[in-house]
């Protein structure tokens, strides 16, 4: 008899430890951190919402009502090649191009415009519920966020929602802006911290926690706001990460910690 209320008191034990998420160390997001491989200039009246990269170009959204804009410059030169102006009370988000439209964001408006992707000139305006915070585009979906710990997936032509996907042992996390990288896995700022997520979108699993802190010196960060900026580089294992007002634009690995 007490060897089966011993039985009975583990498997009540394994049970809770389940139901409250305390998995084995191989659930355990992996740690990693931050290798800088180079540095490029960035605009310091840039309040960064979005950053994306298609091919050679490198499209970067910003925020504030009456500064928001959204600019497309040349990833290898960093000439810019077209600006656009949002029109005030707007307060532009996330970037990114999808099935021949580069979508843009904002936050509380609940509108996405869709722009033509070379000279980013409006094509319409589609309206959504709720806030937009980051966007990117996996396969033939978009992922947006929305500030929470819930991915929402839309159709890259529509914009019609499809689906969500809620992070699992990270209830608390404000997913902010977004990258959809080559290996599936889509990265994120858990805002206002200098954490980058990694996630599988398929489950809401958080793969890795990656320390972005110390990228800019104190002094610099001063007169700074948060990060804010991830764009994976095309065929490499490289990132590009900056942040809002951020006068540096940082080309890094991560690397395990």
């Amino acid at each position: 008899m007490e060897r089966n209320r011993r039985s009975l008191a583990v498997a009540v034990l394994v049970s809770l430890l389940a139901s409250t998420g305390c998995g084995s160390a191989d659930d355990q997001p992996q740690r990693m951190k931050i290798e800088v491989i180079g540095t490029r200039p960035h605009d310091p009246s840039a309040f960064t919402q979005g950053l994306d990269i298609d091919g050679n170009v490198l499209y970067e959204g910003t925020g504030k009502p009456g500064a928001s804009n959204i600019r497309a410059t040349d990833l290898t030169t960093g000439a810019e090649l077209a600006r656009v102006d949002l029109p005030a009370p707007y307060f532009g988000e996330g970037v990114s191009p999808a099935a021949g439209t580069l979508w843009q964001i904002t936050w509380k408006d609940g509108i996405a415009f869709a722009r033509d992707p070379q000279t980013l000139a409006e094509r319409s305006r589609v309206s959504y519920y709720g806030e937009g915070w980051g966007i990117c585009t996996r396969a033939s979906r978009l992922v947006m966020s929305n500030g929470t710990d819930t991915l929402t997936f839309r159709d890259p032509v529509t914009f019609a929602p499809t689906g969500t996907v809620t992070l699992t042992g990270r209830r608390n996390a404000h997913l902010n802006e977004l990258d959809c990288a080559a290996d599936g896995s889509v990265y994120a700022n858990d805002y206002p911290t200098d954490t980058i997520l990694r996630i599988d979108p398929e489950t809401g699993r958080v793969l890795a926690d990656i320390d972005a802190r110390g990228l800019l010196a104190p002094t610099a960060r001063a007169y700074t706001d948060v990060l804010n900026g991830i764009a994976h580089i095309p065929g490499t294992d490289r990132f590009l990460l900056t942040g809002k007002y951020w006068p540096t634009m940082f080309e890094v690995r991560f690397v395990p910690a």
